[in-house]
């Protein structure tokens, strides 16, 4: 696999997380991390997927966040926009994978835990990205031959993933209060207006709330 450095792409938002005790680093759509330092890294997740992988052997683990499955062949040119590439997850599993075996990872010891692809507006079930994701995201770790040890995907619930690299602990606390499902949905809002535009527009080839009330499931 080839993959152009992304830098941009790289999460950057960082803060003290009490309840856990350590460093977290929040993820966006179109984000990746990988690090072997012990923190947490952690999203939300409408009908987007976040795919976790780690080597345990070699100490080093990382996260992504993707929006859509693949760009249906759209072409992966140097002259793409960052953000047009790591929406899809055809991109953002690639660049997960090389920079984890950039930091010495080896393939065949990699296990992934995959999470997301909900369907928390009626609009989105219609659209069926939740399910598409969830699908896409199986179908190419099982063809990269990377064994998925964890996952929780699909359903009507909004997810906040906590993932800690350094021991492949995952947390998921599914999201049910009013203000939790309001930041939300007015994501997916956008990204459904996003696709739409994107359907008709010519062809070019190519705040993080979460209840600290609600119980967290450990996914191990």
């Amino acid at each position: 696999m080839r993959t152009p450095q992304l830098p941009e792409a790289i999460a950057t938002r960082s803060y003290f997380d009490r309840e856990f005790g350590k460093q977290a680093i929040k993820l966006l759509p179109n984000e990746y991390y990988v690090t072997r330092e012990d923190v947490v890294l952690t999203t939300v997740l409408g009908s987007c997927v976040a795919a976790c992988i780690r080597d345990e052997t070699a100490g080093v683990g990382g996260m992504n966040h993707f929006m859509l499955p693949d760009d249906d062949g759209a072409g992966a040119g140097a002259d793409r926009l960052l953000s047009a590439s790591m929406r899809y997850g055809s991109y953002a599993l690639e660049v997960l994978i090389n920079e984890l075996l950039k930091m010495g990872a080896r393939r065949e010891r990699l296990e992934a835990k995959v999470f997301g692809g909900g369907a928390v507006l009626a609009n989105m079930t219609t659209l069926n990205i939740g399910d598409r994701n969830a699908e896409f995201v199986l179908r190419y770790l099982k063809a990269e031959e990377i064994r998925v040890a964890a996952q929780d995907l699909r359903g009507p619930h909004a997810r906040r993933v906590s993932y800690f690299p350094l021991t492949g602990l995952a947390l998921v606390r599914r999201l049910t209060r009013q203000d939790d499902q309001v930041v939300v949905e007015r994501n997916e809002r956008a990204l459904a207006r996003a696709i739409a535009s994107s359907a008709t527009a010519p062809a070019k080839g190519g705040a993080e709330l979460f209840s600290r009330r609600a119980p967290s499931a450990a996914v191990s």
